[in-house]
C-alpha cells in the first residue's frame, strides 16, 4: 500500500457545513502536510473541526475547548444559517407549508435540519477523537438534541414536508413474553 499526499487549504471556507471556499481578501499562506489520504466522511470531520474551533477562537473574549459547552454549540449552529441554502417560510408567507412554492418570496435561508444533524455528529466524534470525555461532549447534549428536533419539525411545517417517525418493528417473539408477563401480573394482583 502507498500513502499519498493531500494539501490541506488554511483558506476560510464560505459555507462550513458545504466545506466551498471563497476570497476573504486575507492573506492566507497554505502549508501542505504529509498525510494518508482520507475518507470523505473523515475529511469533512476535519474540516467541522477546524471550523468549529475557528469560530471558537474568535469568540470575544475567545472560548478555549475545555471552556466550550452547549450554549457555544447552538450559538454556533444559529450563526451557520446566515450560510444556508434552505428556504424556511415564516409564518406570516403566503407560502407557509407549501412545499413547492410558485414564486419566489423573502424568507431566510437556513441550514437544513439533515445538514445540522450530520454536523453535530461529525463534530461529536471528532470531539471524542481529540481527548474530549464522552461525559462532558457539549455535541452530545440534550439541549443539541432539543434544538435539533425542534429546527426539523419547525422546517418541516414551514415547507410542507412531513417528517414521519420511524416506528419501532416489533419483535413478535418479544411481544408473545410481554403479553404472557402482563397478563401473569394482572393475574397475581
Amino acid at each position: 500500500m502507498s500513502s499519498s499526499t493531500t494539501i490541506i487549504s488554511a483558506e476560510r471556507p464560505r459555507d462550513p457545513i458545504e466545506g466551498s471556499s471563497r476570497s476573504t481578501g486575507e492573506n492566507h499562506q497554505q502549508q501542505p502536510q504529509t498525510t494518508t489520504t482520507l475518507s470523505r466522511y473523515e475529511s469533512q470531520k476535519r474540516r467541522d473541526w477546524n471550523t468549529f474551533g475557528q469560530y471558537l477562537k474568535n469568540q470575544r473574549p475567545p472560548v478555549s475547548l475545555s471552556q466550550c459547552n452547549c450554549n457555544h454549540v447552538l450559538e454556533f449552529l444559529r450563526y451557520l444559517d446566515q450560510f444556508g441554502k434552505t428556504k424556511v417560510h415564516l409564518h406570516g408567507c403566503v407560502f407557509f407549508g407549501q412545499p413547492d412554492p410558485p414564486a419566489p418570496c423573502t424568507c431566510p435561508l437556513r441550514q437544513a435540519w439533515g445538514s445540522l444533524d450530520a454536523l453535530i455528529g461529525r463534530l461529536r466524534a471528532a470531539y471524542e477523537e481529540n481527548g474530549g470525555s464522552p461525559e462532558t461532549n457539549p455535541f452530545g447534549n440534550g439541549a443539541i438534541r432539543v434544538y435539533l428536533r425542534e429546527v426539523k419539525e419547525c422546517q418541516a411545517k414551514a415547507r410542507g414536508i412531513p417528517y414521519k417517525k420511524k416506528k419501532k418493528k416489533k419483535n413478535p417473539i418479544k411481544l408473545h413474553e410481554d403479553h404472557h408477563q402482563l397478563k401473569h401480573f394482572k393475574q397475581s394482583t
